[in-house]
């Protein structure tokens, strides 16, 4: 098997190297040496070696001086970095479940105080609030309210799929690029038109959810966005490593 070449060659080798460790075909999880890899997948030793360092930082390989590198067993429960950006739906999909997604409210508002800070913007500009709800296997798990500014959308709301992945919204709708989010983890009480949206049962009204705002590749803000999880049926994971000379 031969990649072809791209800027993206690393990034392709360590998809690659990272599905058949998923397919389980590396013997004993010991993964090949980098000059056979490179000869097998026809790229430089550079390339496998820098696709390696990404999956040893994904926590998905670790090296072990002298013996070699092998499938991290322990880091394959992670199925999501949270410090990426993904789509729900691929979240749901990598944690086993089919997903569906419903659009709950598509609503035009003047900004109040708190989102107008957030987006630089004068309170009472408008705000398009796109609501959708995130089923696994039918089962409410995730509700997601998004703020996006009036003044970036450039389609008639026709054309708008809300069904689709916000960050798709953004580059296809409103030609901002979301490069990434400033987050914050915040536990809440669930108000009852959130225990109405994910079905919670009675004994379940602590969430968590994630504040956050969106930036394009300027660091200019494009979009406030608030998602709540049921994390009883979502289980969020992470590596926390040793952080040497601390």
């Amino acid at each position: 098997m031969t990649l072809k070449r791209s800027p993206s060659l690393t990034e392709q080798v360590k998809s690659t190297l990272k599905q058949r460790i998923l397919n389980d075909e590396f013997e004993g999880g010991r993964i090949p040496s980098e000059a056979d890899l490179a000869n097998e997948l026809g790229v430089s030793r550079t390339t496998v070696r820098d696709a390696l360092s990404r999956l040893e930082q994904e926590g998905v390989v670790v090296r072990r001086q002298g013996a070699g590198t092998f499938v991290n067993e322990a880091g394959l429960q992670i199925k999501i970095r949270l410090e990426e950006i993904w789509s729900y739906e691929g979240m749901l999909e990598a944690h086993g479940y089919t997903p569906t997604t419903e659009i709950v409210d598509v609503s035009d508002r003047p900004a109040d105080a708190a989102t107008a800070d957030a987006l630089g913007l004068e309170e009472g500009e408008g705000v398009r609030v796109v609501t959708k709800r995130f089923l696994a296997d039918g089962r409410p798990v995730i509700v997601a309210v998004n703020h996006i500014p009036l003044r970036f959308i450039q389609s008639p709301d026709a054309r708008i799929d809300f069904h689709s992945p916000i960050y798709r919204i953004l580059s296809t709708f409103c030609a901002q690029h979301l490069t990434y989010y400033v987050s914050e983890i915040v536990p809440l009480q669930a108000p009852p038109w959130l225990t109405e949206l994910l079905k919670l049962p009675p004994h379940k009204t602590v969430l968590l959810s994630f504040d956050e705002v969106g930036y394009n590749q300027d660091n200019q803000p494009v979009i406030k966005a608030q998602s709540f999880f049921r994390d009883d049926v979502l289980r969020l994971r992470l590596i926390r490593r040793e952080t040497l000379g601390v």
